[in-house]
């Protein structure tokens, strides 16, 4: 089988794109199901970000095709769109590529920490629909592990930023003081729940939560400081906000260009400040036309991030040196799976012996032997049997000084020196 890494990212594709390819919570258990019964393909997993959707796949040979055309087929895309922005790694590259989402090596924040536990969510529900096999189960194991020493053994995580800070930072840029900002959360995922918390340490004059399901933003809310309302009741508060930062789990916008041009107009053209950290996103990509509304999408915060990225491009390298290594230990342990193991050869044959000695001291019985003779038979006989064709290959070895042979053999059986002088005599 082959392994296989293939998907796109904020490197490789808009988030127009993006947005058509992204999988939902309440979808992925299903596609990943679906995409695991495709013929071919042996073991799947599917993880999907604001920044990326990836597919993890063993598939037999002929089949490596099987998932690129899967993808593009379940999202209705006309065959051969997504083919410029795909990226594909295979074998030790697919699993470097593994390890280094994990450990946010590859992300748009480098190092960013809550792409871990959305590796850790992906392999749950794949393990829920049963799509992982041996060989990518414990691929994800390790991922875990090599993700926790790199964290542990370098400064990767030093500083810890997220996607969440980075909105919150910008908001900052723009409202020098935001202890005199009123700030509009929508959402209540952990993306929300880290601007929360940033938003709290700077003491912002009010925290509005708006989640589709009103205790878990009044949960959040509840937490920091804030104020929850219903999503549906969105419209009502939007004018409120000075800031909004949004991410939610939404297939179509929840603030529409009517709701921002209405909200701007109650507020009598003082500027709103809007970030759409979700994808697909949940502002109307119009909104951000308006005069007195300054959007930024998920792509705009780039030239933030990359501020943070030099800062921490020393401890990346030193991660990727623990990835190098790991890849190794990791396709080393695959290898062997297809290889044979001469241990089970060696206990099948000799499980055969066994039996067929075993029957004729049971027909020794039979005929009237006695329990001596037919045990004496078995023992014997069984010996001779098991011991025929390495006692043949090690007369060869010791004719031809075949001494390394010797040597192994004095290894395996466990002999002693003594032992093993005498059977090179």
């Amino acid at each position: 089988m082959t392994l296989i890494a293939l998907g796109l990212n904020h490197l490789t594709a808009p988030v127009n794109l993006r947005e058509q390819v992204a999988f939902d919570s309440d979808a992925a258990g299903m596609a990943v199901h679906d995409l695991r019964r495709q013929p071919g393909v042996e073991e799947a997993m599917i993880l999907s970000t604001c920044n990326r959707t990836e597919l993890y796949v063993s598939v037999k040979a002929g089949a490596e095709l099987a998932p690129q055309e899967w993808l593009s087929r379940h999202h209705q895309l006309t065959p051969g769109k997504l083919d410029e922005f795909l990226y594909r790694h295979d074998e030790d590259d697919a699993v470097r590529h593994m390890f280094r989402v994990a450990t946010g090596l590859d992300s748009m924040v480098l190092g960013e920490p809550q792409i871990l536990g959305q590796v850790k969510d992906a392999y749950q529900l794949a393990r829920e629909a049963q799509t992982l096999g041996a060989s990518m189960d414990r691929l994800l194991q390790h991922t875990f592990a090599v993700a926790k020493r790199v964290r542990t053994d370098t400064r990767i995580g030093a500083h810890t930023v997220s996607v969440a800070f980075t909105a919150v930072r910008l908001a900052e840029q723009v409202f020098t003081d935001l202890r005199q900002a009123c700030v509009l959360l929508v959402g209540a995922g952990d993306t929300i729940e880290l601007a929360a918390r940033h938003l709290a340490d700077k003491q912002v004059r009010r925290l509005i939560v708006a989640n589709r399901t009103l205790e878990n933003a009044q949960d959040l809310a509840g937490r920091h400081g804030g104020y929850a309302v219903s999503l549906y009741d969105l419209p009502q508060h939007l004018a409120e906000a000075d800031i909004v930062i949004s991410s939610t789990a939404a297939r179509e916008p929840v603030i529409t260009r009517a709701m921002a041009e209405k909200a701007i107009r109650a507020r009598r053209r003082r500027p709103m400040f809007m970030v759409d950290i979700a994808v697909p996103r949940d502002i109307e990509e119009s909104v951000g036309e308006l005069d007195d509304i300054f959007l930024y999408g998920i792509d705009d915060l780039r030239q933030v991030i990359d501020d943070n990225r030099r800062s921490r491009e020393a401890a990346a390298r030193e991660a990727d040196a623990i990835i190098d290594l790991q890849v190794e230990r990791y396709m080393a342990w695959r290898r062997a799976l297809n290889v044979r193991n001469p241990a089970l050869d060696m206990r099948q044959h000799a499980e055969q012996y066994r039996d067929e000695v075993l029957a004729k001291a049971q027909a020794m019985l039979a005929r009237g032997r006695t329990p001596e003779e037919a045990l004496a038979f078995l023992a014997n006989t069984l010996t001779n049997k098991l011991l025929h064709h390495p006692s043949a290959r090690l007369r060869e070895a010791a004719l031809s000084g075949d001494m390394d042979l010797l040597h192994a053999a004095g290894r395996l059986y466990g002999l002693s020196d003594s032992e093993k002088l005498d059977m090179e005599g």
